[in-house]
């Protein structure tokens, strides 16, 4: 049975209501040098801890001092010069907060990436499964361990920031974001996303193996209409149907949806939170004062501080100023100011001087931004988290690592279908043909978000393929073909097909059907007249209709990141599947793929896997 949300609402809120009266507050102790710290920094100084700049548009690394700036982050294909190998991310931490350390004050930065499924960004680092797979696994330990060992790769680096979990809700798989989601359910959302956080930060957010969480986008980011996403550039808009675009409804709805599952990850003390690229009801969530102040910070006691998303703010109404202001004065205590953070500086300091934004609300800010740097432990001259985490190194991408990804993957792996027993593979086979563009391809099987921003095909990063973990697994022989085609006499055959990487707006689609090569890939094989399984690699459930009556049984694998033997061991049967659909699979009849529409029409239910 399906749980209700309301109940889970009226838990949740009642839960959050008590601890805001109790006073227990897991920061407060830190309460004292924040505010002897806050009290000796000129508001210059103060402005600066609020700015966070792209590494990459850095005018020169001697404004971490000259701009106070109090972050750094590498965003999307912000890499080092020298590449994205691991020497290379230790050496560019390294030499940035050595820079920060050598300022006066002497006040660390806080640097920040977004590892959403492993240490993402570099090469030969784990790589897991998106959270849309993970959410298939239903089990809150495997997440918060798979979340421990991004904060220990991380954490070798010395980044201790990761712009994670996200917590989105997703309503309507045609967002490009989908895979970022756990589910679209918000209980299961709200239980993964805990465990997350804690795997990430740890018992203490001092611990040495430990890296700030940023519970991500507040609030509503999955619930956007269709057609109503717009992203603003200096001289057009360029439409996307969903991101960036508005989620409609009352208040009710909203926390009934999008907003309960921030609620656990908040009560175990999430040091930060991103609010959304989208909008409430026409106001960008980004400037939004009821819902980051009265709300998160207020209604929710919220204690850490909130990081605006990249360049969000300049989708506010309004000139760069005014856009300033808003955000501002709605609550946002750290901005991400990739390249503009001179500028940024300047007309927030107008502002301060021309009573538009109050003193009050700076050294809240600011208050709230030392208070976690000191909860880090990092105010601490000469403490060892302020450098890379070297017990942490030989660990990155290790075979310990990696047979936890390998867990994560085969855990998630769902069968959909399975007729006239095609899987378990037999031992007995004698030969295996395989086919698929996402079979031998390990940057397809990664999908988004890795090595670079939107990921990409080929030889990306460092790992085992689908059809590598197939060949290692059986004593059978195992054939290939790109389109299908040689099937003829093998015992079984595996069409590996779905989408190719993307990410964000990028992926926004009005059109989910399979590719006609990936159709034309399993028909070729069917036609050989053995049985064939077809494995779907995607980034959320796509419309497979047009091969139902040729694939004998079919798998949904997502995008599973580095381990693609956890696939192989479920098509084999050296485990059994347990993996159940954290979202409804939708059937080509569907007029409309927003859950909840009259339009849509269920091929396999929410919770569906086959044993």
């Amino acid at each position: 049975m399906r749980p209700s949300r309301r109940e889970f609402l009226a838990a949740s809120l009642a839960a959050a209501s008590a601890s805001a009266q109790s006073g227990q507050k897991r920061f407060s102790k830190f309460d004292a040098p924040a505010k002897k710290l806050l009290a000796s920094l000129t508001l210059e100084q103060k402005i600066g801890q609020m700015t966070q700049a792209d590494q990459m548009f850095l005018k020169s690394i001697d404004d971490i001092e000259t701009c106070h700036l109090g972050s750094v982050l590498s965003g999307g294909d912000s890499d080092p010069k020298s590449g994205n190998d691991f020497a290379s991310w230790t050496e560019l931490y390294t030499r940035l907060q050595k820079r920060a350390l050598a300022a006066k004050p002497s006040i660390p930065i806080l640097y920040g990436i977004d590892s959403v499924h492993g240490l993402n960004n570099v090469i030969g680092a784990t790589v897991f499964p998106h959270n849309i797979g993970l959410g298939c696994t239903r089990n809150p330990k495997l997440i918060e361990n798979v979340s421990r060992i991004t904060a220990v790769e991380t954490r070798a680096t010395g980044i201790h920031w990761t712009f994670a979990p996200c917590v989105t809700v997703p309503q309507d798989i045609r967002w490009g974001r989908t895979y970022e989601g756990f589910s679209e359910d918000p209980k299961l959302v709200a239980q993964l996303g805990l465990a997350a956080t804690r795997g990430l930060q740890g018992n203490d957010i001092a611990g040495p193996l430990s890296v700030l969480a940023c519970v991500k986008h507040f609030a509503g980011d999955g619930g956007t209409t269709m057609g109503t996403g717009t992203i603003r550039r200096e001289k057009s808009n360029e439409n996307y149907p969903l991101d960036r675009g508005d989620t409609r409804g009352d208040e009710s709805a909203l926390f009934d949806l999008h907003i309960a599952p921030y609620i656990p990850s908040i009560q175990a003390g999430a040091a930060t939170i991103m609010p959304s690229y989208s909008s409430w009801n026409g106001e960008k969530c980004s400037g939004s004062k009821h819902l980051l102040t009265e709300i998160l910070k207020s209604k929710l006691g919220f204690e850490g501080f909130l990081i605006s998303d990249y360049d969000a703010i300049n989708e506010l109404p309004g000139n760069y100023k005014q856009q300033i202001e808003r955000s501002v004065n709605a609550g946002m205590d750290m901005f991400m100011i990739p390249s503009r953070y001179r500028e940024f500086q300047k007309l927030l300091l107008e502002n301060i001087k021309e009573g538009r934004v109050s003193q009050d609300r700076i050294d809240d800010a600011v208050f709230r931004i030392l208070r976690i740097k000191f909860a880090m432990g990092i105010m601490t001259e000469g403490t060892p988290l302020l450098m890379p985490a070297s017990a942490a190194q030989p660990r990155v991408g290790s075979a310990e690592h990696r047979s936890a990804a390998r867990q994560a993957v085969r855990e998630s792996v769902v069968v959909l279908k399975n007729e006239k027993k095609t899987l378990p593979i037999a031992a007995s086979a004698k030969r295996i043909h395989v086919c698929g563009k996402n079979a031998d391809d390990i940057g397809n099987q990664c999908g988004g978000w890795t090595i670079t921003w939107q990921g990409a095909s080929g030889p990306t990063t460092k790992g085992t393929t689908i059809l590598a973990g197939i060949k290692a697994g059986t004593s059978a022989e195992v054939t290939f073909s790109l389109d299908g085609t040689g099937a003829a006499g093998a015992a079984v055959g595996i069409a590996v097909i779905g989408e190719k990487p993307y990410a964000e707006f990028f992926g926004d689609s009005t059109d989910l059907r399979l590719s006609a090569a990936d159709v034309a890939a399993v028909r070729k094989m069917k036609s050989a007249g053995i049985p064939v399984i077809a494995v779907i690699v995607s980034g959320r459930p796509v419309v497979i209709d047009e091969i139902l009556g040729d694939a004998d049984a079919i798998v949904a694998a997502w995008w599973p990141g580095t381990e693609g033997a956890g696939v192989a061991d479920i098509l084999l049967g050296a485990h059994k599947p347990t993996g159940k659909l954290s979202f409804t699979w939708p059937a080509a009849a569907s007029t409309s793929f927003h859950r909840g529409d009259p339009g849509y029409k269920a091929l396999y239910p929410y919770g569906h896997g086959l044993a």
